[in-house]
């Protein structure tokens, strides 16, 4: 069973520091690689599936969550808000609000819609200090995060294309789901009192669900404080159950923000607004895939693709040139020289890594290289050239689906 945080540590993927504070780790050179791949992959899903991205700012005034509703039903869980000047700012702790405003600014018509936004960007949450552990809960959240604006007679479709990315994404990553929760409204403060948007945004979920044949379980109480959502639930080694995707239909923020489009008759309706993320917090996601793959990453993910062996100091300057080859080839490539011990060790040491170049003496004289992947399989050797054509195509990018 591994262990995330342990395991993280010692692959050197990230790391905490107390002058930095609880919940906020940094990203060590092989994670950062992890994590821009994944947000890479996550543009390049988006893009696929007709999302626009935008950037929003991190910080804004405390008036936009009072008129998003997070400062009367979700005030536990921000910062407490910064005076600047004659104004109060407020770190955020979703985007949701900020893409509220980029739809508003501009009159849209009933043939825009869907209009979807997507954003690769931070939000704070002020998680008790007790809660805390490695990358799966931080106060300081990276989340692939999009909002879809649209008709109400577009919801189920839009609801399905989400639920097809996260299917999508999830077999790239080499992940699955543990279960699916359908989590509805609950009482007190926390849940906007609005009992038929709620009746329709749950009902509307459900159908989607039962129509796709997904067993799901309800759950009151989990919704979010404006509306229903879909949950992908995962689970880690120690049993341990968190969400990491989620689909949301918000029928409130549209009313607060006063959004509207063009109907075909002239009227102005308001659009449904759905939250959705296919891949979570990258922080949480990374965790998961520490412990589910054990530092094994998939190929197109791993930190370090290809580690390139010279047998001995001669073969050094062809390394250096293969390395240099595969980085103008986009893979990433490190190289492991012999003075750093046995090609048996460093073979070993590299047991992560999914492909290892080998270069002899023969290798270099026949402007060859040996291959050998981490499950130990060899492959003949074949010129350099062939073999950087090959890497480039087996180690990605990640598979992506059409978008349709």
């Amino acid at each position: 069973m591994h262990d995330h945080r342990k395991l993280g540590r010692e692959l050197e993927l990230f790391g905490s520091d107390p002058l930095l504070g609880s919940g906020l780790p940094y990203w060590l050179p092989a994670g950062a690689a992890i994590r821009h791949a994944l947000e890479e992959f996550a543009r390049e899903s988006e893009r696929l599936a007709g999302y626009r991205h935008v950037y929003s700012p991190a910080l804004a005034k405390r008036e936009l969550f009072e008129r998003s509703g997070h400062w009367a039903h979700y005030r536990a869980d921000m910062f407490e808000p910064m005076r600047v000047g004659g104004e109060e700012l407020v770190l955020r702790p979703s985007l949701c609000p900020g893409h509220a405003l980029i739809y508003r600014s501009r009159r849209r018509g009933h043939r825009e819609l869907p209009v979807r936004l997507a954003e690769l960007g931070p939000m704070f949450r002020a998680e008790a200090s007790g809660v805390l552990g490695g990358l799966s809960r931080v106060r300081s959240i990276q989340l692939n995060d999009a909002h879809v604006f649209c008709r109400p007679d577009q919801v189920a479709d839009e609801v399905n294309r989400v639920l097809d990315m996260i299917d999508q994404a999830y077999a790239a990553l080499g992940i699955r789901a543990h279960r699916y929760r359908l989590s509805l409204r609950g009482g007190g403060d926390k849940y906007v009192d609005d009992p038929a948007t709620w009746d329709l945004g749950e009902r509307a979920l459900a159908e989607v669900l039962a129509a796709r044949g997904v067993d799901h379980e309800p759950a009151a109480g989990e919704g979010a404080f404006y509306g229903p959502k879909i949950d992908v639930q995962i689970i880690d080694p120690a049993g341990r159950e968190s969400t990491l995707s989620t689909v949301q239909l918000d029928f409130y923020q549209p009313t607060r923000f006063d959004l509207r489009y063009v109907a075909a008759d002239r009227s102005s309706p308001r659009p449904v607004m759905i939250h959705r993320s296919v891949l979570g917090s990258l922080e949480r996601l990374v965790a998961h895939l520490i412990e589910v793959h054990g530092g094994a990453f998939p190929a197109w993910l791993a930190p370090v693709q290809v580690a390139v062996l010279p047998v001995a100091d001669a073969q050094l300057p062809a390394a250096e040139a293969l390395v240099r080859e595969l980085l103008a080839a986009g893979l990433r490539a490190e190289l492991e020289p012999a003075d750093r011990g046995s090609l048996g060790a460093r073979v070993r040491r590299h047991h992560l890594v999914p492909y290892l170049a080998v270069l002899g003496g023969r290798e270099v004289a026949a402007g060859a290289v040996s291959l050998r992947r981490r499950d130990g399989d060899r492959a003949d050797a074949m010129p350099v050239a062939e073999a950087v054509n090959w890497l480039r195509d087996v180690t990605g990018p990640a598979p992506q689906a059409d978008g349709q």
